[in-house]
């Protein structure tokens, strides 16, 4: 420990690196990269962590880093992830640093989760105010859906060759005060399955629909039969979503087609009804289509699982919030957020908490093309990482 710092981490402390992290944060933003595909992303970082001295591993996971920075002779030790993938969606933000990429852009702000842990690692490696370890795990392919960054990491070993008590890890919130920090103890953030439905009916001339067997006419009888899932067979105490997002079909006014297809987005909060959800989803879909005539094939796949945080990792990441910044810009209890993250195989595995930082009351949602992450939360998010490592390992 660096007996020259006697205090925990402030968010003045940080004001100094204001302009080299939003230098960091445009870079990023203007140069994304998609899941997978994170070549020169990890590499940035990486580099970045050598040159403040932390022992860093490439390539875990895929493109996954992870940087280990130990001081004193503390035993303990602790982990926090930040995620580094962009999305598919044209840029519409008309910023100066807008992406450079066609068609892709940091649409969710992982280039400001990733700069603010960057921050972090440069305040740690420079006060070392702790005794113990700490890993900064960087992640890929969070927006994957499926085979995600996380999986690879843990699969790759992360917890065997990194060992951590605990875990955590923040996300942007658009719609609450930039730097304000949300918790939720418990389930916080939502399973995320889908269902692919291919309707096959039999093909015709649209003036003569009796000789055919709509797949149209049956889709729409669906669509609407399926809204009664959550409504009529789930407990109205607990939360689940069933969106229709894709629905598929025809290429001609005057021609019935063999088949229609629809793609359902479904989330839950609860294992029991997770699976009540696949099972009501598939029964009603099975026995609706067949009394039209037609036939079915449903392709239902389970996404991330629920993000649980559990209490005490909870209630100590609030507290190192309140200390930074105050009671007034700490909302508990939050939540829960229907969406998904796959730092929820993380807490299978470990204890710890997933947080939100508010992203501006008039931010543009994430996931939409006019998204921009809010440079005043760079310092904020990197003071607030050092201060928990520094309170963890106190």
């Amino acid at each position: 420990m660096n007996t020259r710092y006697t205090t925990h981490c402030k968010l003045t402390d940080l004001l100094d690196a204001a302009d080299s992290l939003r230098e960091t944060r445009h870079q990023l933003h203007r140069n994304p990269e998609l899941s997978f595909r994170e070549s020169a992303t990890a590499e940035l970082v990486a580099t970045r962590l050598e040159s403040w001295g932390w022992t860093v591993t490439r390539h875990v996971g895929g493109h996954g880093v992870v940087g280990t920075l130990r001081t004193g002779d503390g035993k303990r030790s602790v982990a926090i992830r930040a995620d580094m993938d962009a999305l598919p969606i044209v840029e519409e933000s008309g910023k100066p640093w807008a992406s450079c990429v066609p068609g892709v852009m940091h649409a969710c702000g992982h280039d400001g989760h990733t700069t603010m842990l960057l921050g972090a690692a440069q305040q740690l490696a420079k006060t070392r105010n702790f005794s113990g370890t700490v890993h900064l795990v960087f992640q890929p392919a969070e927006e994957a859906g499926k085979d995600s960054g996380a999986q690879q990491m843990i699969d790759d070993g992360l917890f065997r060759r990194f060992p951590c008590e605990s875990i955590f890890g923040m996300h942007n919130h658009p719609g609450l005060p930039t730097g304000t920090f949300l918790f939720g103890a418990g389930p916080f953030m939502s399973a995320s399955d889908t269902a692919k439905i291919t309707i096959r009916g039999r093909g015709g001339h649209a003036a003569r629909p009796h000789l055919a067997v709509d797949p149209v006419v049956i889709a729409g009888s669906l669509i609407m039969a399926l809204q009664t899932v959550v409504s009529r067979n789930i407990d109205p105490t607990q939360t689940a979503i069933v969106t229709i997002g894709t629905v598929h079909a025809g290429t001609a006014a005057n021609v019935i087609p063999e088949s229609a297809t629809l793609e359902l987005s479904i989330r839950s909060f609860d294992e029991g009804v997770r699976a009540k959800l696949e099972q009501r989803i598939g029964e009603l879909v099975h026995a609706q289509v067949m009394s039209y005539g037609g036939s079915v094939e449903i392709e239902y796949e389970r996404g991330y699982p629920v993000v649980v945080n559990s209490a005490a990792e909870t209630e100590f990441a609030r507290q190192v919030a309140e200390e930074l910044v105050g009671p007034q810009r700490v909302v508990f209890p939050f939540g829960p957020v229907t969406g998904s993250e796959d730092f929820a195989y993380y807490l299978q595995h470990k204890p710890g908490c997933f947080l939100r930082l508010g992203n501006g009351e008039h931010s543009p949602m994430v996931h939409n093309a006019k998204y921009d992450f809010d440079d005043a939360n760079l310092t904020v998010g990197a003071a607030y990482w050092t201060r928990l490592v520094e309170r963890f390992l106190g």
